[in-house]
């Protein structure tokens, strides 16, 4: 169970946890830092913790106008204060959405990984630490869930995980993925910590937002208890199975799979895959898409891609997000 008790014991107890022991305080690490309260208190915490090489990342997302420039000189002044490395960059978000047809979160959240992406490989770092707490892992799975995600998509965030982009694995590290966002209020209040207040958050436009001030107040006001613990529970079980799951898979998917895809510039071989039982194809063709760049894709898109295998199969052509589309020709299933 996450922890709920107070602030500090909550979070001493993170350094019993096992994941938080392959990454030892004198290693050097990239740390993303928004200047929010989240990313604040973790960068605050793993100083306390004898953390002295990090570098802290910060990608301005020039989305706020004024308001954002003045996110960067915070992050600017906390890593002097804090004496360690800091790594700046910046982004037009607003018109990477445009450009690619998709949201401004998913465009934000693309830009960033690529900016940690861009940091890891000129610190010859392959570690990130992120700042996602509990609620964030409730509210990240009812997303999903109302996305139709299968159990890949609600599992989607662990303790520690691996990105592929750009052909590197960047290895994330969440260690509040068990403590609420009010232990971490309370940490920082006790330390005193300053940090910049997002007033977006307060826009309810964004499914996060209305799922995080509407949707799981609205349940738990219904159903008269806090079921953030039982949702959180249930998306640690789903990132435990599907962790399994893939190690398991390996050699029965990734091998065969991926040997076909490099042959035909990503295609996916439909003879392969035909020879894989129906879970494994959907499993296999979700992770092909999010290899080439495409999320967000919910459980109808995976299924009309796999329906492609069929032998009496007249849908030659799925469409996808940015006006792409999934194509079977030649016995191999492309993107373009």
């Amino acid at each position: 169970m996450p922890l709920n008790i107070g602030c500090e014991v909550a979070l001493n107890q993170i350094q019993n946890k096992n994941f938080l022991r392959g990454f030892p305080p004198d290693g050097r690490y990239l740390i993303a830092i928004s200047g929010g309260r989240d990313s604040v208190a973790l960068l605050h915490w793993l100083h306390q913790r004898g953390y002295r090489k990090l570098v802290v990342c910060h990608l301005n997302h020039q989305l706020r106008g004024r308001s954002s420039d003045a996110d960067a000189n915070f992050v600017e002044k906390l890593a002097a204060k804090y004496d360690v490395d800091l790594e700046m960059g910046s982004a037009n978000v607003r018109a990477l959405a445009a450009k690619q047809k998709i949201s401004i979160e998913t465009a934000a959240r693309e830009a960033r990984y690529n900016f940690f992406a861009q940091v890891a490989k000129q610190r010859r770092t392959q570690a990130i630490f992120l700042g996602h707490h509990a609620d964030d892992l409730v509210e990240t799975f009812l997303i999903n869930l109302f996305r139709g995600s299968g159990k890949t998509g609600l599992g989607a965030i662990r303790e520690v995980s691996k990105r592929r982009i750009e052909g590197d694995d960047l290895t994330i590290v969440r260690p509040f993925l068990g403590v609420w966002r009010g232990e971490i209020d309370r940490y920082v209040g006790k330390h005193r910590l300053k940090f910049r207040e997002d007033a977006s958050n307060k826009n309810l436009a964004p499914l996060r937002n209305r799922i995080r001030g509407r949707i799981i107040p609205y349940l738990e006001k219904a159903l008269g208890r806090n079921i953030r613990h039982s949702i959180w529970r249930a998306a640690m079980i789903a990132a435990e199975e599907e962790h399994w799951i893939e190690d398991q898979l390996l050699d029965a998917t990734d091998v065969d799979l991926r040997a076909g895809a490099s042959s035909a510039k990503g295609a996916l071989s439909v003879a392969d895959l035909r020879d894989l039982p129906i879970a494994l194809q959907r499993r296999e063709i979700l992770k092909w898409l999010r290899t080439r760049k495409i999320m967000n894709v919910g459980f109808d898109v995976v299924e009309d891609v796999r329906l492609l295998l069929g032998h009496e199969s007249r849908v030659a052509k799925v469409n996808l997000p940015r006006d792409r589309h999934v194509r079977r020709r030649a016995g191999k299933i492309f993107i373009e």
